[in-house]
C-alpha cells in the first residue's frame, strides 16, 4: 500500500517535536490535505493535540505493545485515506523501553514501518556543533552485531532530513550550507524562537488542548510561520518517497466475533480523556457501541447500557467537583451492584474508591464501589511498560492469560488488588495488582488490547451476557 509518511522525531525530549508535528499538520490542514497523524508509544496527550488539529482521531503506534505486522496493520488502516501522514517520535530517537535498548523508540517504529525521518535538533547555543550532534545520530547503531569494521552496512538509521529550531534567520543560512556539504541529509529549515506558542506542561506532562487559550490562533500562527521558515514542499516530496506498506489484516487479530450490538457507556470529558483510539475500535469491531458520557457533568449515566468503561485522565484536579456530583457517584455504584461489565483504568480506578485526595493532599469521598483510598505521593508510581499476567480465573480469561499494558501515575491506592501478576519488560521488578472478578478489571494499569484482542471480545462478550440476562 502506498502510504506517503514521515515521522518528526528529536535527540532528546524537550527538543520540539509537538510543537513542529502541530505547526506542521495545521499547515498540511491549511492546504485542504486528508491528513492522519499517530503517536509513538503510549503517550494520550500528544495525540489529544494531533485530533484537534486534523478533526480526527490521532492513533498510537507502538512496538511493545504490539509486533510488526500489527503495527503495520494498524498504521495502514488509518493512512490509507490519507494524503499524508505524520508520525510522531518519542523522547529521544533512540531511547527505548529498556533505557539503553532501542525496543519501542522511535527508531523502532520507523525501522518497523520503513519511514523517513526528519530529526528536530535543537540548536540554541550552538553553532558548529549542530554538524557534530546530527552525525552522530546518523551513524550510530544500537546494534554491534550489525557492524562490519567500523561501517555500518545493514543498519540504517531512516533519518533524512532535519529541521534546526531556536535558530535565527540570520544563522540559519550558514548552518544548512555546513550540514548539507558534510553530511547525506537535507536540511528542511528552521523554526525561529516562539516563546507565544509554547505549550505548558503539569505533572502528567502537557497540558490538553482544551486548557490552552487561544490554542487555535497559537496553531495558525505556528503554520503561517513554518509556511516561511520550512522547506514543507520538500517534506511531502520525501514523503511519497517512502516505500509501500503490506496492510495484510494478521491472521490471529480476529478470531471471534460478539454477534449481538452492545451499548457499552464511556466516560469521556476534560477529566476521563485518556483512550486508545484503537482500544475502542476494537471493541467497536467486537459489538460494541461505545456512548460516551461526562461523569463530571451528567448526572446519569446514558441509557440503556450494558457495560461500562472509565479510562485514566485527571480526576485529581477535579476531585472536588466529581465528590459533589453525588447522582453520578450513585448511578455508577448502583449500576456495579446490579453487575454490570465494567473496565476501570488508573483515573477510573481511582474514582471507584470510598475516597481519594486532590493534588493539595485534601482527601474527597467518591463512589465506594472499593473501600480503599487513594493518595497522592511524590513520586510516579511503577511508571512503564509492563506485561499482566493473571493470577485467577476473571473476566479477561484463566490463570496465565496476559496482555500488555503501561502504568503512568503519582497517585496510589491502600488496595491495588492481586488479581494480576505485573512484570516489567528489562529486569526482575514485578508486583501483584488489579481488583477483577468474573465481570471487572480495575487497576491503575492501562491495557492495550490489540496486545490480547481476546480480552476486548471477552468484555465485550460480557456485556452482551449481561444484556439478555
Amino acid at each position: 500500500m502506498k502510504c506517503p509518511r514521515f515521522m518528526i522525531a528529536a535527540p532528546a525530549s524537550g527538543s520540539g517535536k509537538t510543537l513542529v508535528t502541530c505547526g506542521l499538520l495545521q499547515a498540511f490542514v491549511n492546504r485542504g490535505m486528508k491528513t492522519a497523524s499517530f503517536k509513538c508509544g503510549p503517550d494520550y496527550i500528544d495525540p489529544m493535540f494531533h485530533t484537534k488539529i486534523i478533526g480526527i482521531p490521532s492513533r498510537n503506534l507502538d512496538t511493545f505493545f504490539v509486533p510488526g505486522d500489527v503495527v503495520r496493520y494498524l498504521f495502514c488502516r488509518h493512512a490509507a485515506a490519507a494524503d499524508i501522514s505524520v508520525m510522531e517520535g518519542v523522547m529521544g530517537f533512540y531511547d527505548g523501553v529498556g533505557g539503553v535498548t532501542p525496543g519501542a523508540s522511535s527508531w523502532e517504529l520507523a525501522d518497523e514501518t520503513d519511514t523517513p525521518v526528519i530529526l528536530v535538533v535543537n540548536a540554541k547555543g550552538m553553532s558548529l556543533s549542530v554538524v557534530s550532534l546530527i552525525q552522530g545520530f546518523l551513524s550510530f547503531c544500537p546494534y554491534p552485531a550489525q557492524r562490519d569494521g567500523g561501517k555500518n552496512k545493514l543498519f540504517d538509521s531512516h533519518i533524512r532530513g532535519v529541521i534546526l529550531n531556536q535558530v535565527s534567520a540570520s544563522v540559519y543560512p550558514a548552518l544548512k550550507q555546513k550540514i548539507e556539504e558534510l553530511l547525506p541529509v537535507r536540511v528542511f529549515g528552521y523554526v525561529p524562537v516562539m516563546e507565544d506558542c509554547v505549550i505548558d506542561s503539569r505533572h502528567l506532562g502537557l497540558v490538553t488542548p482544551g486548557e490552552i487559550r487561544g490554542f487555535r490562533e497559537k496553531l495558525q500562527k505556528l503554520a503561517e510561520v513554518f509556511e516561511r521558515t520550512l522547506d514543507i514542499d520538500g517534506m511531502l516530496r520525501l514523503a511519497k518517497e517512502a516505500a509501500d506498506l503490506d496492510a495484510a489484516i494478521p491472521e490471529h487479530l480476529f478470531k471471534h466475533c460478539v454477534n449481538r450490538v452492545t451499548r457499552i457507556a464511556v466516560a469521556r470529558d476534560e477529566v476521563f480523556c485518556f483512550y486508545y483510539e484503537d482500544n475502542l475500535d476494537l471493541l467497536r469491531q467486537f459489538g460494541a457501541e461505545p456512548v460516551f458520557f461526562s461523569p463530571l457533568h451528567d448526572h446519569k449515566l446514558p441509557e440503556q447500557v450494558q457495560g461500562l468503561l472509565l479510562g485514566g485522565g485527571y480526576p485529581e484536579l477535579y476531585a472536588e467537583q466529581l465528590s459533589e456530583n453525588t447522582d453520578m457517584l450513585l448511578q455508577i455504584k448502583t449500576a456495579i451492584q446490579k453487575k454490570i461489565p465494567y473496565l476501570a483504568e488508573c483515573g477510573g480506578f481511582m474514582y471507584l474508591h470510598t475516597s481519594m485526595e486532590d493534588m493539595d493532599g485534601r482527601s474527597w469521598p467518591m463512589a465506594g464501589v472499593f473501600s480503599g483510598h487513594v493518595r497522592k505521593t511524590d513520586r510516579l508510581g511503577r511508571f512503564g511498560y509492563l506485561t499482566l499476567r493473571a493470577n485467577r480465573p476473571q473476566i479477561f480469561g484463566s490463570p496465565g492469560c496476559s496482555i500488555r499494558a503501561h502504568e503512568f501515575h503519582y497517585f496510589d491506592s491502600s488496595d491495588n488488588g492481586n488479581a494480576f501478576y505485573a512484570e516489567k519488560p528489562y529486569g526482575n521488578r514485578s508486583w501483584e495488582c488489579m481488583l477483577a472478578g468474573e465481570n471487572f478489571a480495575a487497576g491503575f494499569p492501562h491495557l492495550y488490547y490489540y496486545s490480547n484482542p481476546e480480552f476486548a471480545e471477552r468484555f465485550v462478550r460480557k456485556c452482551a451476557e449481561f444484556a439478555s440476562a
